[in-house]
């Protein structure tokens, strides 16, 4: 029951804030706001990354085997190298699977 009531609230916040706009169009946010709201996409992205590569068996793995992790790393150094997001996500899951491979985790 729990789970349905956080499910129901999720869709009642989420519709609200989207419909708002549609309700009001000519609402307009502070600069301020505004510039605050281009960083939510990657502070949200961070949240939901960096848990699984640090915690990837819900217990803290900050080990050199370690693929979760290590290939996150590694694709972070080539998005600050390249700034270019395919070779960004090609880098990191090629990395991911070759370290997964190499460790000896990838089921059979």
């Amino acid at each position: 029951m729990e789970t349905w009531l956080l499910i129901l609230g999720m869709l009642v916040i989420t519709f609200l804030t989207r419909y708002s706009f549609f309700a009001w169009p000519r609402l307009r946010f502070p600069h301020l706001v505004e510039q605050g709201l281009h960083y939510v996409p990657v502070a949200v992205l961070t949240a939901i990354v960096v848990p699984g590569m640090l915690m990837p068996t819900g217990q803290w793995a900050l080990r050199w085997d370690n693929a979760y992790l290590l290939a996150g790393v590694l694709a972070i150094v080539i998005a600050a190298l390249t700034r270019h997001l395919l070779a960004t996500i090609a880098g990191g899951l090629a990395a991911f699977f070759l370290l997964r491979w190499a460790f000896g985790q990838l089921p059979i």
